[in-house]
């Protein structure tokens, strides 16, 4: 009784090795062996895509954070405030929804300095915000926040698979087309051979 599971599983892997065409059949031509080995081959690979992507995105999410976590040593960030409104400003491209105003903001002296920041269109004056300045004091653009670099590589490890998946199934279809033109010509000689034999009159 021990045995049964474990006679039931090679049963089921000789079955699975014979459908991909690695089993002794006879009938099974070369052409088909090969078939079988590059869907076999084309299955390994869509599976291995898997972790492949993953690894990538991942290593593009470090890649990106470590740009930001960099850029943010360079920065430093204050309050500022808007000196302008924008509620009439006109995006100056479809999707558009930020503008450049005048905004104000004191140094560690307590100085006042002004310049120019983005803000959102129908941002009202004397708004606060936060600025990022250089180590010249001049605005520079905010550093990436780390779930922008999380989202970066969850899309990443996504998008691979669904370009490489339609490109293996696409390299298989035309590997199958091939090898089925081999495997009709490979017919037709042998008809050739068998067919006087067979079609003979007496």
């Amino acid at each position: 009784m021990g045995t049964n599971p474990e006679r039931r599983l090679e049963f089921s892997v000789l079955m699975l090795l014979r459908r991909f065409g690695f089993g002794r059949n006879p009938l099974r031509r070369r052409v088909d062996r090969v078939e079988s080995a590059v869907l076999l081959g084309v299955l390994v690979a869509g599976l291995l895509v898997v972790p492949g992507a993953a690894a990538l995105g991942t290593t593009i999410r470090n890649r990106f954070e470590h740009a930001a976590t960099q850029r943010r040593a360079e920065l430093h960030s204050v309050q500022a405030r808007t000196l302008e409104k924008t509620a009439q400003a006109v995006p100056a491209g479809r999707g558009q929804v930020a503008t450049r105003v005048r905004v104000q903001w004191h140094d560690a002296s307590g100085s006042p300095h002004e310049g120019r920041a983005d803000v959102l269109i129908g941002t009202e004056a004397g708004s606060a915000l936060t600025i990022w300045l250089d180590r010249f004091g001049a605005i520079a653009p905010a550093p990436r926040e780390p779930a922008d670099s999380v989202a970066l590589g969850v899309a990443t490890g996504f998008t691979v698979p669904m370009v490489v998946w339609p490109l293996l199934w696409g390299l298989f279809r035309i590997a199958r087309r091939i090898l089925g033109r081999r495997r009709a010509d490979g017919w037709e000689r042998e008809w050739e051979q068998v067919a006087p034999r067979w079609t003979r009159t007496e």
